[in-house]
């Protein structure tokens, strides 16, 4: 007899006795099970699932992620034969596989799923220096008990993950599951031997280059993967450049730190890398029970420089005997009740902060002349309250070079360069620019004396008197001009027609307020092959750049024809030094964009060959130049326009692919998070070791990497 399949149960219990009977046999139940039950899962990886079906006569699964039907992207996907891709992020639900029995949809199986993310080596990306070691951490699916093997290029990787780089480059640390080799991460490490920032922009030539960052570059940046990291608090204005010493060793330590000197007479040493921000020192140059204090910006007329003014000038820093060369300034309480105005020249130890070589020394001089301030002997006395060291102090040959210049509104000032015995604080040279006139400071806005591989010292005068109807050995005073010094036998220039340049319309200028010198003078590298190869750069207030002749400066020429290279009328004032790298300028000027422009065969292209979209306000900017070589350029410019409003704004750093400024890889303005403090004028943003240090008004900020 044959019977349906449905009445098949009930024939068998009736042929075995009826319902009820002694010897009836319940049916067996249908039964779906998945394997695995449990199972962790990377993101954007997969994992197999196998259902098995008892008592049932067809074994026919469907497969579900969540309830739907092949799942979803969001919880993960399933083939019909039961492979599992999980979803590219990790998904905020818990994730289910379901085999639902074909033949029955009340009978099935369930797994479940825990999505992380894959197998990761933290951190994924550091900048170290040669001496630093950094531990790394492997974590995700598949490492199991058996742990990760670690391998690294660069240098050598502890079994534990501890990297201890070898050579500088850009290196990888890779972490490989001991339970399956095909499962394995790598982060990537910047190794560099940069020594640090012991200057105003990095060089004796004032390039602002930093030729030896591996770890910022455009692709970098252009990951999203850099803002602003920590800051440090400071109790003043720092118009100086952060500066930083890499593999400085202190005690039992080797670490990198960064020097930051504020307007309220105090000098901070930072550890460079400490999240969150970690002092190692601070050396404070007041004495409120002696009643030493900053200089109250109201006891000078016009100053720029507002409440107090303290230590303006970046200082210079000495690797080899380990010591930071600085001038503050103080107002201080007398005998007799008048309070007398000083500079100080000192010496500070890298590691302690403490002062050096028998320092600090009063700084003083004598220039003979009968200009302003002449005591009526044919000698000129050094001011300390008329006189403004704004501009970077310069390390060479064993000397240190200190440059004055005056405050906006102030008259009884004149251009100064004292020079200082290194070791012993002596002082070994005073040139006053106009010992038989006025004026002609020597601020540079901030750049500080540019020094050739010869030795010779250039610094540039803003407006002031000048000699033009005088020649050698008359001409005495250099308001408006350019000049090449020799440090020995004594601080002179050698020759007036060759060692100076004055622009003929220096009269002009002068009558205007005008400042010629309004940047520092930019050496540029040797330009082989070129009719002139060995130049110099300088900036006007007015808006002109000028291309000079290192080896004949142009002397003056009263018949409007400047007897220089080239000039560059930009048609904005110019007080930020030009940044150079690969063959380009790089310049932004008050109320312009940053410009680059090509310089080939010794000559300047007369046109930018690319420039930002953004504007910088005044006063434009001094940028700097960060890259791998000749390679991964980057512009760093500060926006300080801010620093113009009541209350301050924030400083704005801004990153451009140097080989086309069309392209921004960073602006701190695109996120709250990254602004920095109120800005200083004409501020330098300091790049090192995949960080941006950036001086401001009560702090330092500090962008790098993000974590």
């Amino acid at each position: 007899m044959c019977l349906a399949a449905p009445l098949l149960a009930a024939f068998l219990s009736s042929c075995a006795g009826g319902t009820g009977g002694a010897g009836a046999r319940a049916s067996p139940s249908v039964r779906v099970a998945v394997s695995p039950a449990t199972a962790t899962v990377a993101t954007s990886s997969s994992a197999q699932f196998s259902a098995s079906v008892q008592n049932s006569f067809s074994a026919a699964v469907e497969w579900r992620v969540n309830r739907v039907l092949g799942g979803s992207g969001a919880t993960g996907t399933i083939t019909a034969t039961g492979l599992y891709r999980a979803p590219d992020i990790v998904p905020g639900m818990a994730v289910e596989i379901t085999a639902v029995l074909q033949a029955d949809a009340n009978r099935f199986g369930s797994a479940n799923v825990t999505v992380v993310p894959p197998l990761s080596v933290s951190p994924r990306q550091a900048a170290l220096t040669t001496s630093q070691k950094i531990q790394f951490q492997a974590a995700g699916p598949g490492i199991g008990a058996a742990g990760v093997n670690w391998a690294a290029s660069g240098g050598f990787v502890s079994a534990s993950g501890l990297y201890t780089p070898s050579v500088a480059g850009i290196h990888t640390v890779t972490a490989t599951s001991r339970s399956d080799p095909a499962v394995g991460a790598s982060a990537a490490i910047y190794v560099t031997d940069f020594a640090g920032h012991s200057s105003w922009r990095n060089d004796p030539g004032l390039t602002g280059q930093n030729r030896q960052e591996f770890a910022l570059n455009p692709a970098t940046l252009a990951a999203g993967l850099f803002g602003k990291i920590f800051s440090c608090a400071v109790d003043g204005q720092a118009y100086a450049q952060p500066l930083y010493a890499a593999n400085l060793a202190g005690g039992s330590q080797i670490r990198n730190v960064v020097y930051v000197a504020t307007e309220h007479n105090s000098v901070y040493a930072f550890d460079a890398d400490a999240i969150p921000c970690r002092q190692i020192w601070k050396t404070s140059f007041l004495d409120d029970a002696a009643g030493v204090t900053p200089v109250p910006a109201s006891d000078v007329l016009g100053s720029g420089i507002s409440p107090e003014i303290g230590i303006t000038g970046t200082p210079v820093m000495d690797r080899v005997s380990g010591t930071l060369y600085l001038v503050a300034g103080t107002k201080e309480a007398s005998v007799s009740g008048l309070p007398i105005y000083l500079h100080r020249l000192h010496a500070l130890d890298l590691v302690t902060g403490s002062e050096k070589f028998g320092g600090p020394v009063v700084i003083s001089a004598i220039a003979p002349g009968s200009g302003d301030g002449s005591d009526g002997t044919d000698q000129v006395p050094f001011d300390p309250l008329a006189e403004n060291q704004l501009a970077a102090l310069q390390l060479a040959g064993g000397r240190v070079y200190v440059a004055f210049g005056g405050h906006d509104q102030a008259n009884l000032f004149h251009g100064w360069l004292l020079v200082y015995d290194a070791a012993t604080l002596q002082q070994t040279g005073v040139f006053n620019t106009t010992p038989n006139g006025k004026r002609g400071g020597i601020g540079h806005n901030g750049a500080a004396p540019s020094v050739d591989a010869d030795g010779n010292v250039y610094v540039a005068t803003s407006y002031g008197t000048f000699d033009a109807n005088l020649t050698a050995p008359f001409r005495k005073n250099f308001g408006q001009t350019v000049m090449k010094l020799q440090p020995s036998p004594i601080l002179a220039i050698a020759n007036i027609f060759t060692d100076t340049f004055t622009p003929f319309n220096h009269s002009s200028l002068s009558l205007n307020q005008t400042a010629f010198g309004s940047s520092g003078v930019l050496m540029l590298p040797e330009q082989a092959g070129a009719l002139v190869p060995r130049l110099a750069v300088v900036g006007a207030e007015n808006g002109v750049l000028y291309l000079v002749n290192r080896d004949d400066l142009g002397g003056f020429t009263a018949s409007g024809s400047d007897d220089v290279v080239q000039t560059l009328n930009l048609a904005r004032n110019i007080y930020g030094t030009p940044a150079y790298w690969q063959d380009t300028l790089y310049v932004a000027a008050a109320g312009d964009a940053l410009k680059a422009f090509s310089l080939a065969g010794g000559t300047l292209a007369g046109a930018p060959n690319s420039q930002t979209s953004a504007i910088f306000a005044s006063p434009g900017a001094s940028p700097a130049v960060s890259s791998n070589g000749a390679g991964g350029g980057i512009v760093w410019v500060l926006d300080t326009s801010g620093a113009d409003s009541d209350p301050a704004g924030p400083a704005v750093l801004r990153a451009y692919e140097a080989a086309n400024l069309a392209s921004e890889l960073y602006s701190s303005a695109l996120k709250a998070e990254d602004a920095a403090g109120p800005a200083v004028r004409l501020a330098v943003p300091t790049v090192a070791n995949g960080r941006v240090y950036v001086g401001t008004r009560n702090e330092l900020s500090v962008y790098g990497l993000l974590p």
